[in-house]
């Protein structure tokens, strides 16, 4: 680990290093990969078996006291040249306001030469050629993968993005091509439930292309929800990505 940093109210920027990350395949878009870091009570890291696709056998028989914390996450920049990589994280906060959930306290107090590993997954986003048209929907924990998103896309692509957030202090400028809309949706409400305000923005949304192409991804309910709206609305399920990141305890 080389810094942490707070880049908006409610996310922070980990940024790693490593000779390792030069060889890192890269693809932009949301590409995502399964983050290991050690317990806050574990003295020192201990590297899982990342090979093959059953990483998960030899990782969950590691005992308790030396398994190392697991968590997916999407690359928010890559710099082969320094072999360095930047993750953003969700600040999640318990009632009284402390940090809550392994990897934001993690995030947030984690020091330069922390050691951690990572296995690449590839990426979710699967726009056919013949796409017309993107809309992106998404809340906080979905915000990489869309920034990741829209750097990636032809300057040419036309689009929408529902992009929610806890605050306005969240919001901040995208790259990405003049011909995407992006809308920004702060919660007026800390007690509403995460997503749900970019789920009413998605069913109020009255021109759904059914020859486009949604990526929807984020708390449960908007995931599973929104891509039942976009097919009921016309859009191929084919053309529908939706992934469930979390569930909320507010529902």
């Amino acid at each position: 680990m080389a810094s942490t940093t707070r880049l908006t109210p409610n996310m922070q920027r980990v940024t790693v290093r490593g000779d390792e990350l030069r060889e890192f395949p890269w693809r932009g878009y949301d590409h995502w990969f399964r983050l290991f870091f050690r317990h806050p009570h574990q003295e020192r890291f201990h590297v899982p078996e990342a090979g093959g696709e059953t990483w998960w056998k030899p990782y969950l028989a590691m005992p308790d006291e030396i398994r190392p914390h697991c968590a997916n996450y999407t690359v928010a920049d890559f710099r082969a040249e320094d072999g360095e990589m930047d993750i953003d994280v969700v600040v999640h906060r318990g009632p009284d306001g402390e940090l809550a959930g392994a990897v934001a306290i993690w995030a947030c107090s984690t020091a330069p030469g922390e050691e951690l590993a990572l296995i690449d997954q590839g990426i979710l986003y699967d726009a056919p050629d013949d796409a017309s048209s993107v809309l992106l929907v998404a809340d906080e924990s979905g915000l990489p993968a869309v920034a990741g998103i829209l750097r990636s896309l032809s300057p040419d692509t036309v689009g929408r993005v529902f992009q929610e957030v806890p605050s306005d202090g969240d919001c901040r400028v995208l790259s990405g091509p003049p011909g995407v809309r992006v809308e920004w949706i702060p919660r007026a409400d800390e007690r509403t439930v995460p997503g749900s305000a970019a789920l009413a923005a998605l069913r109020g949304h009255d021109a759904v292309d059914p020859g486009g192409y949604a990526f929807v991804v984020g708390e449960q309910t908007l995931a599973t929800e929104g891509r039942r709206h976009l097919h009921r609305a016309g859009m191929p399920k084919n053309r529908i990505t939706f992934s469930g990141f979390w569930k909320s305890e507010l529902h």
